[in-house]
């Protein structure tokens, strides 16, 4: 047995003594955040020298593949080693078997490849599910009763992940939260040869609230009929997200992430404790809109609201976060 430890009272220890001067603060501080901790979501859009401004996301644009590279350069200078892709397909291009997204073509491969060439430190990851290339707004595809299919909609996810592959992808990141999917794409991208790309699941998907800005984004708001429910997680469930997460690291997963980030934290933390792996949240647009709309009414410090949120991820286990506030925050903690 361990020998209890005797701990001093007031007045030999007080707490205060630690936090008296900055430089203290500094030095006592348990958790930090740089900007190597953040990953920038990008919208993507047709065309060239488009910069489209999205009202439910103040602050945040769509943009073309040229506008695209900028936005990468733009993260490397700021120390941010990674951007995540999100294409707002044509509506004529969405389908209901959303084939669009096997086009070597479609605008995530095409903005891979110029980021590649153009700014090859930069790592990329893309999002891996159908929603952005389906007539119908899910993930998957579905059938004349609306239920999206598993299995069939993995074997497209398949080619999806290879197609992004291919171009140039360095994180595949599966977000449609279909059974099986991971070890799925897995063996076919080691059998491609793509051995050193990784896998970055969604394993705790959440049916939240708080993507509906996202769907401005991307183009996908008023196509959804029905909802998400029967295949993104129920927002009341703890147990059922590390079920999740034990399947998808035993059907290789290099990291997982917890999907939205600030009502979930405790699930961020549970999935750490439970397996040392990394462990990614994404600050979804929801959370984004939030903090905008305080900091617009001025009820609360912008600067402040950013960095204390970021914070909270890496102090519950993050190794990183996704999050549109990405460069605002590299600047603030570059200042």
């Amino acid at each position: 047995m361990s020998p209890r430890i005797m701990h001093a009272s007031f007045p030999a220890l007080r707490l205060r003594r630690t936090r008296v001067a900055e430089w203290s603060r500094r030095l006592h501080r348990e958790t930090v955040l740089t900007p190597a901790n953040l990953i920038w979501p990008l919208f993507i859009a047709e065309g060239e020298g488009v910069e489209e401004p999205i009202a439910s996301l103040p602050g945040v644009s769509r943009w073309s593949v040229d506008g695209i590279v900028a936005r990468a350069k733009e993260a490397r200078d700021l120390g941010i080693p990674c951007v995540a892709l999100f294409p707002n397909t044509p509506s004529a291009l969405r389908t209901a078997d959303g084939r669009e997204a096997l086009n070597p073509d479609n605008l995530m491969c095409r903005a891979i490849r110029a980021i590649k060439q153009a700014v090859p430190e930069v790592g990329i990851l893309t999002d891996v599910a159908l929603d952005p290339y389906t007539a119908h707004g899910h993930d998957g595809l579905v059938d004349d009763a609306g239920y999206v299919l598993n299995d069939a909609t993995v074997e497209v996810l398949v080619g999806q992940s290879l197609n992004q592959a291919a171009a140039g992808a360095d994180i595949i990141a599966p977000s449609d939260m279909m059974d099986g999917r991971i070890g799925t794409i897995r063996d076919a991208l080691e059998a491609a040869g793509h051995i050193n790309v990784q896998i970055m699941a969604y394993a705790a998907k959440y049916a939240s609230a708080f993507y509906g800005p996202f769907r401005d984004a991307v183009g996908s708001r008023g196509l959804l009929k029905g909802d998400k429910k029967t295949y993104q997680m129920d927002h009341a469930n703890a147990d059922e997200a590390l079920r999740e997460v034990a399947m998808d690291l035993a059907e290789g997963a290099d990291s997982v992430m917890v999907k939205p980030g600030l009502p979930y934290l405790d699930i961020i933390r549970q999935v750490k404790d439970a397996f040392g792996v990394p462990v990614f949240a994404y600050q979804v647009s929801g959370e984004y809109a939030m903090i905008e709309a305080a900091a617009a009414a001025g009820a609360g410090d912008r600067d402040a609201l950013v960095l204390e949120t970021l914070t909270a991820f890496r102090r519950a286990g993050c190794s990183g976060v996704l999050t549109y506030h990405a460069v605002h925050a590299a600047r603030l903690l570059g200042a």
